[in-house]
């Protein structure tokens, strides 16, 4: 009989080598970071449901989930526009898990447990836009696309989800991607093909940018 193994995984478990990779010699451009053991919730309105589910999102998280594109940071998530009334809940330790998130809106909105289903990566660096800029067609300039700002965009043809996080303290930009689990592998090797030639300092960690 075939044994199973229910042990969470990273997706890019094989493909993610620490370390510096592309450019030596150089400072690393790119800082490229895998966030691994997140809570990651889709909340989605029921029909005829948005206004409610709003303030019973205000009621949860002490502000309003976003209804542009945009992400905003409570004192212990983030919540992330993803579409007409629907948003994600990044959080940790379980704090915003299935079981203490379905009480609060039950019969408004539909809730989807996307934890093990997406990578999250972080990208930062003093060449990030220059990077993001072979990838991306969105203007990701410091006065267009702001601290907080979101988008529903692709990558080499891969949906992904990408909102720009707070500074660094050196003040340099942080952007975050969450891209399906399947899709993961190649949009890792994607990104390091684009900044190879800047130098890029791989790490993983399991604290959320």
């Amino acid at each position: 009989m075939a044994e199973f193994s229910w042990a969470s995984r990273s997706p890019l478990e094989q493909a993610l080598v620490t370390g510096v990779h592309g450019a030596r010699g150089v400072e690393a451009g790119i800082l490229l970071t895998e966030i691994r053991n997140f809570d990651l919730i889709q909340v989605m309105a029921r029909r005829g449901k948005g206004a409610e589910l709003a303030k019973a999102a205000k009621a949860r998280f002490g502000m309003a989930a976003p209804d542009t594109p945009k992400a905003v940071q409570t004192k212990d998530a983030t919540l992330i526009w993803s579409g007409p009334d629907q948003f994600l809940v990044l959080s940790k330790d379980g704090k915003y898990a299935m079981n203490t998130l379905a009480p609060a809106f039950s019969g408004l909105a539909s809730l989807s447990d996307q934890s093990h289903a997406r990578a999250l990566i972080s990208i930062s660096g003093a060449k990030v836009r220059t990077m993001l800029a072979k990838l991306l067609s969105l203007d990701l300039h410091p006065a267009v696309f702001q601290v907080g700002a979101a988008a529903a965009t692709s990558i080499d043809h891969t949906s992904v989800t990408l909102w720009r996080g707070a500074d660094q303290t050196d003040g340099r930009a942080v952007f975050n991607l969450l891209v399906f689990a399947t899709f993961a592998e190649s949009l890792w090797h994607t990104t390091l093909d684009a900044g190879a030639e800047y130098g890029i300092d791989i790490r993983y960690s399991e604290e959320l940018a």
